[in-house]
């Protein structure tokens, strides 16, 4: 259109700034389809290749395939805060704190196998399989506990197959004084982690249940020497020691806790069989070797939270509940791929500006936390206007110190876009990174006629548009755009110029209208638009009525009409909405023409584009009158046509 102017875990989450944007540091991941409000429980389920997702608010868990996937889910069982599949993958436990209950559903179906009642009235909370039996914390504040379930026991027989009150006070002195965080380690049967929460303290204890009853391997009563609240705790694989929020190691020996190393800072995480650790740090997820400062493998995330992680068992994928509704606390599941391998930075730094058929230089540096191969190449594509799908350049070798270069010729101008790849290897996953040159083009002329010229109102006019020199692309739109909000900018034709270089297209001229060519450039010229305007008139016409006679005095011919008649003056104007005509009219006198008392004055169109306008009778003879309608661009109510003035009308009063 033209208008006219002629969980703790998750309280735990901290959202950082976006990282840089030059580099790649992020394997691929998988799209995921299952979402939670409030995350209650995430566990991978290694027979079965499903991953587990429960969903505290909505009272469900979902079920994904290991690309994230939704393929089951089962509903209307109540708040679900924890999950925990028995060792053969058959069975999924939820600590259900609502109803009291711990359930077995069967993993494969999610159908329920069994009910188990919990006698407290605050939990079950969380929940770990480990030597058989399920084990779960209850309470609350000041009276925490750890229970068990024994899937061995049918419920129906009559023995109960809940034991409560199970944490091993003896040497605590005060056993567990709020809810507590539960972790198992599968290649350690019998060995269970527990960390206290509730309290900014941190106390926390490893206890052995591999006989069915728990005995205290080591205790440590919070006073802030080893860490401040606790988050999340994982038994390190194969290791005597824990990691809290997924940054502090604290070893254990002799019944007691002590400090024993740290990874970069991070809020919570999960340890996979083999060591390797997956952490949240800010917008990141990092994966790490065993005991190493420095990232194995890293994902940024963006500016989304992360509640939770969880390896997959062979350890060729971490999930992880990514946020993806800040306002609503809403989580989906992301499946990261190659977390054991390390994924190398690399960066392209390409001139912002070159010109066309002249050799510019292109560097950049491939950088890993392990050492990649000696003499590793990259694979290095340009895309242009002439290879619009890419044309791959010859491969690059990477020096010592991971640096490279290359040069290169851009036969077409525009943006040119290097990007280099690398492969990857049986350590590294692969990475691509790309840079973007303006490279140069020539000007050429383009020219559209008429710009300016007035014409009647329908006329067909032809606008011709003039392309000068270009490379391969001949072709030009044209493009009509009637003044007034009501018309849209319309296509009038597309095509190839002649052999003249002309393309010619005809506009209907019921409006004023912006006539616009188009080229659209090519690999050596520059795309190019210009302008032409044309005007147009308003038809308008005025019939005269009332009068006795038509005669001439002197050259010209007047309407006569009788002293005391109203002359009727009728007005037809092509229309548009608001649209009003300017009467003019001039009185004679002593040889000359003398503009009317109150003149001009406007009159509104009908919708038929007509407007009847009366005189009035002047009650005395040998008065002469010219009156002319005419439409005035901006003051008669619009601008989508040009001022086109009416011819005059000479009425005379008689006797």
């Amino acid at each position: 259109m033209r208008t006219r102017s002629i969980s703790t875990a998750t309280a735990l989450a901290v959202l950082f700034g976006s990282a840089a944007l030059s580099v790649v540091a992020a394997g691929p991941a998988s799209a995921a389809t299952a979402h939670v409000t409030s995350p209650g429980g995430f566990v991978a389920d290694d027979a079965l290749k499903r991953v587990f997702v429960g969903d505290q608010s909505a009272g469900k868990i979902q079920a994904t395939d290991y690309d994230g996937s939704l393929v089951d889910s089962v509903s209307a069982l109540g708040t679900v805060s924890d999950l925990a599949l028995s060792d053969d993958g058959a069975t999924l436990y939820a600590a259900l704190p609502d109803t009291h209950e711990i359930v077995a559903l069967d993993a494969a179906t999610l159908d329920v196998k069994t009910r188990y009642t919990v006698a407290t009235d605050t939990g079950p909370r969380h929940v770990a399989v480990s030597s058989g039996k399920v084990w779960f914390t209850y309470g609350d504040q000041w009276d925490g506990d750890l229970g068990s379930v024994d899937p061995s026991v049918d419920p129906a027989s009559g023995t109960d197959p809940v034991t409560l009150a199970q944490f091993p006070t003896e040497g605590t002195s005060v056993g567990l004084w709020g809810q507590a965080l539960l972790d198992t380690d599968p290649l350690r049967p019998g060995v269970l982690a527990i960390g206290q929460t509730g309290i900014s303290t941190d106390s926390m204890a490893v206890v052995d249940v591999s006989s069915g009853t728990p005995q205290l391997t080591a205790w440590y009563f919070g006073d802030y020497t080893l860490n401040e609240g606790i988050g999340d705790i994982d038994l390190a694989a194969g290791d005597d020691k824990v990691l809290i929020n997924g940054t502090d190691l604290d070893a254990y020996a002799d019944g007691k806790f002590s400090k024993a190393g740290a990874y970069p800072a991070g809020q919570l995480a999960d340890v996979a069989r083999n060591g390797l650790v997956a952490q949240v740090a800010g917008t990141k997820i990092l994966t790490y070797r065993p005991n190493a400062t420095k990232a194995l493998h890293t994902y940024d995330m963006g500016t989304q939270r992360t509640a939770g992680l969880v390896w997959a068992p062979d350890t060729s994928k971490v999930f992880a509940l990514v946020g993806t509704d800040v306002e609503n606390g809403g989580y989906t599941l992301k499946a990261l791929t190659d977390p054991s391998k390390n994924n190398p930075t690399l960066t392209v730094n390409a001139p912002s500006t070159a010109t066309r058929a002249k050799k510019l230089t292109v560097t950049g540096k491939l950088s890993a936390t392990v050492p990649l191969a000696a003499g590793a190449t990259l694979q290095v594509t340009r895309t242009d206007l002439d290879s619009p799908n890419g044309k791959a350049l010859p491969a690059v070798t990477v020096k010592s110190d991971g640096t490279y270069s290359f040069t290169d010729t851009p036969p077409a101008g525009g943006t040119v876009t290097y990007k280099v790849t690398y492969a990857g290897d049986d350590t590294h996953s692969a990475v691509s990174a790309s840079d973007k040159v303006d490279v140069s083009r020539a000007s050429t002329s383009l020219s559209v006629n008429n710009n300016g010229k007035v014409y009647s109102y329908g006329a067909d006019v032809k606008f011709t548009a003039h392309l000068g020199t270009t490379y391969k692309n001949r072709s030009v739109e044209i493009w009509a755009n009637p003044y007034g909000g009501d018309k849209p900018n319309k296509l009038i034709k597309t095509g190839t110029v002649n052999s003249s270089g002309n393309i010619a297209a005809w506009v209907d001229m019921t409006r004023d209208t912006e006539v616009t060519a188009v080229f659209k450039g090519d690999a050596r010229y520059k795309p190019k638009t210009v302008k032409s305007t044309g005007y147009a008139k308003v038809k308008n016409s005025t019939t005269v009525s009332k009068n006795y006679k038509k005669a001439k005095i002197g050259s010209t011919t007047y309407y006569w009409f009788h002293k005391n008649t109203d002359p009727l003056l009728t007005t037809t104007m092509s229309y548009y909405q608001g649209r009003k005509q300017r009467v003019d009219l001039q009185v004679y006198y002593a040889g000359k023409w003398y503009t009317a008392d109150g003149s001009p004055q406007y009159f509104a169109l009908g919708t038929n584009g007509k407007s009847a306008v009366s005189l009035g009778a002047p009650g005395q003879s040998g008065i002469k009158v010219r009156m002319r309608s005419s439409y005035i661009n901006n003051s008669s109510g619009d601008n989508v046509n040009t001022t086109t003035y009416g011819s005059w009308k000479y009425l005379y009063f008689s006797n």
